[in-house]
């Protein structure tokens, strides 16, 4: 039976998707009836666009947090990775939404890195790898900014995004600015050691925006994208910038 506490497959390194299909394979033939509900094909194959019913991208939730102490092993660091929803028109500032904070500055947050957008196709993929790890319950859902993310969007993947496009959403507007890396702490919000690893393997980081025009935004909101140079996708740069970081 394999464990997502040892070492990915042999023979799914030059694959970005190869270890995260083992896993999810792994998946379905001891739970086929639970992670077929979890939409473990649609993982499978690759991220699909959910927009809403309209077919239109917005934001699902909006979410902030502290920087608070945490546990990760035998000692405890200061992180602000545990972000909660928030109801109602939220205030955007050039270092990003009032009411949140970055624990380390020399990684998250400044204005380049002022706001945190995850998709929402790929919390399946959380939830079952989780479940898979022995952390949650296979129907255990993960709540929007459990990833650490201040925008949880509908529509728009890694895949479909590139350093310099432009969010327009109605009353502001975000400029994509590059991946997130995880660290040792996503590993401690996830609850399991493989994490950061499934991260990489997927190519499924999310971004960070700078804020091109302050204003305010709210949960619901539609966004529409304003083509920037288009010369660098978000995960070709993520699997570039972290195949570097491996070798280093």
């Amino acid at each position: 039976m394999m464990s997502l506490s040892g070492e990915p497959p042999d023979g799914t390194r030059g694959s970005p998707h190869g270890a995260v299909r083992e896993h999810l394979l792994w998946a379905r033939r001891n739970h086929p009836v639970t992670t077929q509900g979890r939409g473990v094909m649609r993982v499978l194959y690759g991220s699909m666009h959910r927009a809403n019913d309209n077919g239109v991208m917005h934001v699902t939730s909006i979410n902030v947090g502290k920087a608070r102490r945490i546990s990760v092993g035998a000692r405890t660091v200061m992180s602000a990775i545990g972000k909660r929803p928030v109801a109602g028109r939220i205030d955007v500032l050039p270092l990003g939404l009032v009411g949140d904070e970055q624990a380390d500055l020399s990684v998250h947050g400044g204005l380049s890195k002022a706001v945190y957008a995850y998709p929402s196709e790929h919390f399946d993929f959380w939830c079952t790898v989780r479940a898979q790890a022995g952390v949650a319950l296979w129907d255990t859902a993960l709540e929007p900014g459990a990833l650490g993310e201040n925008l949880t969007l509908a529509g728009l993947t890694e895949d479909h995004t590139w350093v310099g496009d432009v969010l327009r959403f109605p009353r502001c507007a975000l400029a994509v600015s590059e991946p997130r890396q995880p660290c040792f702490k996503f590993n401690a919000a996830m609850g399991f050691a493989q994490a950061a690893k499934l991260m990489v393997q997927s190519g499924w980081c999310g971004f960070y925006l700078a804020v091109r025009q302050p204003g305010s935004i709210e949960a619901g909101e539609s966004f529409v994208v304003e083509p920037g140079p288009r010369e660098v996708r978000i995960d070709e740069l993520f699997r570039a910038t972290s195949s570097s970081r491996h070798a280093a």
